[in-house]
């Protein structure tokens, strides 16, 4: 028998929430709802969750806080953001945050469902990649655990950080079309998936500083560029 996909939901609009969970269980899902962010933080805490969906606007403890607890314990599991927020600086704010998507309200439950089902394809997919470790320079690229190894120091990546190096480092010292990197990752290129893409191209570059001979360049009017000297794969 499948093990049905566990969906952590904070919502405090509770009629809202209740449809959402009910939707999300008559497609499979094993959802949740908890109707404030200290509530769900006790949850993913004792609990084991595939997927969070995050109101943004939330008593006792509002989502992009809930967000960073939840990185903190888990930097892999997907997050999508729901609210009714649609200014470009919140948007932004989640992405920074590790969000996989951002859903504004009122939203269709049949594109919530495609998006979910989406990021958890990817998910999915990453464990099916054949490279498990790039060598740049003296970083560790370990594909399989989302992780930078220097020496004794390890760096933990969210899924989209890792996607997104193992693209680069999959056309290294080659061009990644912004345009290729967007529909492999975010699946729609859009001006929020674009800036997106921005904000983990700098934190790449932070993770990376450590190793001058490894940068990602900007390769205007097109994407980005991994440029590493030397780079071995191990399979």
């Amino acid at each position: 028998m499948e093990t049905k996909m566990r969906i952590l939901l904070c919502e405090d609009e509770e009629s809202l929430g209740m449809l959402v969970r009910e939707y999300l269980q008559a497609k499979g899902y094993d959802a949740e709802l908890f109707l404030d962010g200290e509530a769900g933080l006790q949850a993913f805490q004792t609990g084991s969750y595939d997927m969070c969906l995050l109101d943004v606007m939330m008593p006792k403890m509002d989502g992009f806080m809930l967000a960073r607890e939840i990185r903190a314990i888990s930097p892999d599991v997907p997050i999508i953001f729901l609210t009714a927020k649609n200014l470009k600086d919140d948007i932004l704010e989640g992405f920074k945050l590790g969000a996989d998507d951002y859903l504004t309200k009122p939203f269709s439950m049949d594109e919530l469902v495609y998006r979910m089902e989406a990021i958890l394809r990817r998910v999915k997919g990453k464990g099916q990649t054949k490279v498990s470790r790039y060598l740049l320079g003296k970083i560790v690229f370990d594909t399989q655990r989302q992780s930078l190894i220097i020496g004794d120091k390890q760096t933990k990546l969210t899924t989209k950080e890792s996607e997104l190096l193992s693209l680069l480092c999959a056309n290294v010292n080659q061009v990644l079309h912004r345009d290729v990197a967007l529909k492999a990752i975010w699946t729609v290129d859009n001006y929020f998936n674009a800036r997106s893409m921005d904000v983990y191209i700098t934190k790449l570059r932070k993770h990376l500083r450590e190793e001058p001979s490894v940068e990602i360049t900007n390769v205007h009017g097109k994407g980005y560029r991994l440029i590493v000297p030397n780079v071995t794969e191990e399979a």
